[in-house]
């Protein structure tokens, strides 16, 4: 059962960036940028998938993420909820169960044998699908399985991420072009002004990592490697 009460917004985002800070899931690395999937460099790095072994910060997060979904989009906005291979799954099973509606999940492409499906589990045409994943950088990786899941005739106007980068501006475009909302917990801000308040990190790196979340593409051309 979903708790009658709930923080606002703005605690919501620094009770999910301590959390993340807590779990060791927030990395800073300036001196050695860590390489993102996109060939880019950058001195930060979350690991949402930490989450699954931390029972009572899952628990809380996903809670969170229950009240959100219902704050931002409804209480009776969805008929199933999909999550994205494969860091999504576990999340979206465990915020399908605190809303009381079937879960399936979305293959990232055709396993390529039997039924050559993409969707997992039941899904049917006309149902109103909401996509968990863990976290959404720019937003590109989530139209694949936006664009799945309405192959199936249903619909997805909404995914929900734990974390979201929040330093690109072209990211909510490129969801809102696409026809889809976002609901996160928290981003890279919430994250940094808990650090400092916790003094976790020393003063060099946090302004270091404040100057890539101010200007983030300039940060990444003039630290990537030829």
């Amino acid at each position: 059962m979903i708790p009658s009460s709930f923080p606002d917004d703005s605690e919501i985002a620094r009770l999910t960036a301590r959390m993340l800070l807590e779990i060791g899931a927030v990395n800073f690395r300036p001196e050695d940028p860590y390489i993102l999937a996109s060939g880019l460099p950058s001195p930060t790095y979350i690991d949402c998938r930490k989450l699954i072994s931390f029972p009572r910060v899952r628990s809380t997060l996903m809670d969170f993420m229950a009240v959100q979904i219902m704050r931002e989009a409804g209480f009776e906005a969805f008929d199933n909820v999909a999550g994205g291979e494969t860091a999504g799954i576990p999340f979206a099973a465990m915020v399908a169960e605190r809303l009381g509606l079937p879960m399936s999940y979305v293959r990232k492409k055709p396993k390529g044998y039997g039924r050559n499906a993409r969707i997992e589990g039941a899904m049917s045409e006309g149902d109103r699908v909401l996509l968990v994943e863990d976290l959404t950088t720019d937003g590109g990786s989530k139209l694949s399985f936006v664009d799945a899941i309405r192959e199936t005739g249903a619909t997805c106007g909404w995914t929900a991420v734990i974390f979201y980068y929040g330093i690109f501006p072209e990211t909510e475009k490129t969801l809102g072009d696409h026809g889809v909302n976002l609901i996160s917990l928290c981003t890279w801000w919430d994250v940094l002004a808990e650090a400092k308040k916790q003094k976790i990190f020393n003063e060099e790196t946090l302004a270091e990592v404040e100057h890539f979340l101010g200007a983030p593409r300039a940060w990444q051309e003039k630290h990537k490697k030829s």
